[in-house]
């Protein structure tokens, strides 16, 4: 229902226009009564409702939109269950700094506290996962408070908001004056800071002297889009990088500063390490997998983030960006005699990347059936191109790709992140392949994993997204299966953790996409051919070896 004639308009339809000031393209949804007054305004605004067949998938969508496009993502969700089947989404964002907003529905003001339909206390369910969580009290205040919402997102690291939105406040009318509709462009500050002047020039003397640095980018560098600074930076002053999450794929494979497999022994032995963007979590052993001898730097865009589970030397709070092209143009003038003495240091680390891949080389070239992990990530990585984005989505067999997918442009490498959420890949196929058209959309899941969000397989079908999806098929969940073998022996290594022996394949096309079935290792290749050929949501059903594990899945600490 447009505005009317006599200059009243809905909570709904300023709630949409709130999200078009934003940039907002398409909100992901499942249709719950509390919320269609926010469908109505979003066709006026020529904004894409997007519906999906679960929440889960709706707000991961959202948060994959954010990844791909840089602009928040938003999901619209009913009140009561619609609300709590985002939760998990949502969880996923905040631990991923990604920046989205979910608005969910509820129950009437003036039906508070009396047992409404789906009446739940969203607010406080939500708070402890979101960067800003709110209710919103009155229908003028509605364009409003999703403008604060979104700023919200993007105080410090980015991150998820909630807004709870009462379906009386939604479907009231208010006098357009009466209503603060924020103007596009004109009611956010630029969060970009280059961080402390004293700091850059600190660590570009500590770069232009040590003998043996380096660098791991994270996620921020792809987040802040500062990979051009980056890689400026590590070019210039001959720096090896390692990079991991979202900012996989900064250097093309190949690059002379691009290394991958010799991580562990980099950490060991440099004399200067900086860590951008990345929090001394799980993912770095919680900061002791540095040497102790290292001088270390810490550049993150939370304060509460830099020297958290560790001590640091120098710690930096800023854009990854800004930060790194003003430590690069700090050291402009005095580089080359560092430079040119750290080619050893680098020829070092090329040698321990060359007997790391001459290990492993028998499982990648495997003809061995049921089919080597390593095999199947190894094909996948020589399949992509250029314009491909991976996705990864499980446990063990994502493991795997870890340490084999080599993403070829910036920005072309989704994961979870750090909550290790499965499920995310179809939502994020969804959010990547409406977002870039453009780019070809490569997806890899766990069994288990696929089986969390894959009925919205059907959804890519409906809205013909073609991509080309593998499905490594050990009929377990692996990586849980080896720990309770570690820890209870093998005559309990199979409780709770074993699924059958399910064909994706077949599953792909009875709803109306590719599938093929794999089980010789020869056919990978022409598979994934096909699929790609078949301009259709595809699922390549691949048979792997049950009992091979990554090494990753091996060395987690929670098993030990």
């Amino acid at each position: 229902m447009p505005d009317d004639p006599q200059g009243q308009i809905s909570g709904g339809h300023l709630v949409a226009k709130a999200l078009k000031a934003e940039g907002v393209e398409r909100v992901y949804t499942l249709c719950g009564g509390h919320i269609i007054d926010i469908y109505d305004g979003c066709v006026d605004e020529g904004i894409d409702v997007v519906d999906v067949r679960h929440e889960q998938v709706a707000a991961h969508a959202a948060d994959g939109y954010a990844r791909i496009t840089g602009r928040p993502g938003c999901a619209v969700v009913t009140a009561g269950p619609g609300t709590t089947d985002a939760v998990t989404g949502v969880a996923n964002a905040f631990r991923a700094e990604s920046p989205m907003l979910l608005i969910g529905g509820q129950g009437a003001h003036t039906q508070h506290k009396m047992g409404s339909l789906q009446d739940l206390p969203h607010v406080d369910m939500m708070t402890p996962i979101t960067k800003f969580a709110s209710t919103v009290p009155d229908t003028a205040r509605a364009a409003d408070m999703v403008s604060m919402a979104f700023r919200e997102c993007y105080h410090g690291a980015p991150g998820p908001s909630f807004l709870e939105i009462p379906r009386d406040v939604l479907d009231a009318r208010v006098p357009v004056e009466k209503a603060r509709v924020p103007r596009a462009g004109g009611y956010r500050a630029s969060t970009r800071t280059a961080g402390d002047p004293d700091a850059i020039e600190r660590l570009a003397d500590l770069l232009v002297a040590a003998e043996k640095p380096a660098v791991l980018l994270g996620s921020q560098v792809w987040s802040t889009r500062g990979t051009d600074a980056a890689v400026g930076l590590v070019r210039t002053l001959n720096i090896p990088a390692y990079m991991n999450g979202a900012a996989r794929g900064s250097l093309p494979p190949g690059d002379p500063h691009h290394f991958q497999l010799s991580r562990r022994y980099a950490f060991s032995n440099a004399d200067v390490i900086v860590i951008v963007g990345t929090p001394f979590d799980f993912r770095m052993g919680y900061g002791k997998r540095l040497s102790p001898g290292a001088t270390v730097v810490q550049i993150d865009l939370d304060y509460r983030t830099v020297g958290k589970n560790r001590d640091i030397d120098l710690g930096i709070v800023g854009d990854a960006g800004l930060v790194l092209k003003s430590v690069a143009e700090a050291a402009s003038g005095r580089v080359n005699g560092g430079a040119a003495r750290r080619k050893s240091w680098l020829d070092e680390l090329r040698a321990v990347e060359r007997a790391a891949l001459e290990k492993r080389l028998p499982s990648l070239r495997s003809d061995a059936s049921p089919i080597h992990p390593y095999r199947l990530v190894s094909e996948i990585n020589d399949f992509l191109t250029e314009d491909s984005i991976y996705i990864g989505d499980g446990g063990d067999i994502v493991t795997f790709s870890g340490q084999v997918v080599q993403p070829k442009s910036p920005g072309h490498w989704m994961d979870p992140g750090p909550l290790g959420t499965l499920g995310v890949g179809v939502p994020f196929v969804l959010a990547a392949k409406q977002a870039r058209p453009d780019k070809e959309v490569v997806a890899l899941f766990g069994d288990g994993a696929f089986s969390l969000t894959g009925w919205d397989f059907e959804t890519l079908v409906r809205y013909n997204l073609p991509f080309v999806g593998i499905v490594g098929n050990n009929s377990s969940m692996n990586q849980i299966r080896y720990g309770q073998a570690v820890k209870y022996g093998k005559d309990r290594e199979r409780v709770g953790n074993t699924l059958g022996d399910v064909h994706y394949d077949m599953f792909a096309r009875m709803l109306g996409g590719y599938g093929e079935e794999v089980r010789d290792p020869a056919d990978i290749g022409p598979a994934l051919r096909r699929a790609r050929e078949s301009g259709l949501p595809s699922l390549i059903n691949v048979w792997v070896d049950p009992d091979a594990y990554a090494p990753g899945t091996m060395n987690q600490t929670m098993y030990k």
